[in-house]
């Protein structure tokens, strides 16, 4: 999973030799071998390379091969192992944040509405719910793994909100969202961010169960703006 991978990945720099290496790698140009590594940081090969290699394990830096000084031919000497920054971002938030997804979701609204003149704030909602309707079918066409909406349409939303950081907490009137994945931007931009977020988890709740469920904004102290409840329209 790409929390446990990044967590991973994030501890295997934690050891002070492993991380200076790091940080030397990357700052070159070029790719670097172990020879040149440990000569840098006045540490033996062999232990550069086990260094080396578990940066590699752990998906922080890349490989390649080449042959010494770009040397071919006969005599060249065997292609020696090279290092450079690995191009997967590494990233670790407690709890979870999607930046990323809010960036997405509100540049491809604010294209669209320069596209067509649709105002920004529409052009939000409608790609956020569009969004959340996609998460939602992935679910429940069985790509993420989670009660059926059949048996228990709140515990399925639940499984997809707990899939994108959202910590769903189970309430005798529906589901409370223990954390917003959009918590800094929602502070700065609290209308618009938390509107987005409400259409997104409406798109997830339209797709999890059509007209059984509905979000609802409901602020409240420590936790996400909106809460996801059963569709009283529906009976």
């Amino acid at each position: 999973m790409p929390f446990e991978d990044d967590a991973s990945a994030i501890g295997a720099i934690a050891d002070d030799a492993r991380r200076a290496l790091y940080w030397y790698v990357i700052a070159q140009r070029q790719p670097v071998g172990r020879e040149e590594a440990a000569a840098a940081l006045g540490m033996p090969v062999h232990r550069a390379r086990f260094h080396l290699e578990r940066l590699e394990q752990a998906g922080l830096l890349e490989t390649d091969y080449a042959r010494p000084d770009g040397r071919t031919g006969p005599g060249a000497g065997r292609p020696a192992k090279r290092y450079r920054r690995a191009s997967r971002d590494v990233a670790v938030s407690l709890p979870p944040r999607e930046y990323d997804l809010a960036g997405s979701l509100l540049a491809t609204a604010i294209d669209a509405a320069s596209e067509t003149g649709e105002p920004v704030t529409d052009a939000v909602a409608r790609v956020a719910a569009d969004r959340g309707r996609e998460l939602g079918a992935a679910a429940s066409a069985g790509t993420e793994h989670g009660p059926g909406a059949d048996d228990d349409p709140l515990a399925a939303a639940a499984a997809v909100l707990a899939a994108h950081g959202y910590e769903p907490h189970r309430t005798e009137h529906g589901i409370e969202l223990a954390n917003c994945p959009f918590h800094e931007l929602s502070r700065a931009h609290t209308g618009l961010v938390c509107g987005m977020n409400e259409a997104l988890l409406g798109g997830v709740a339209a797709a999890v169960a059509p007209g059984r469920l509905r979000a609802r904004l409901d602020p409240a102290p420590g936790r996400c703006c909106v809460v996801v409840e059963p569709d009283a329209s529906a009976d």
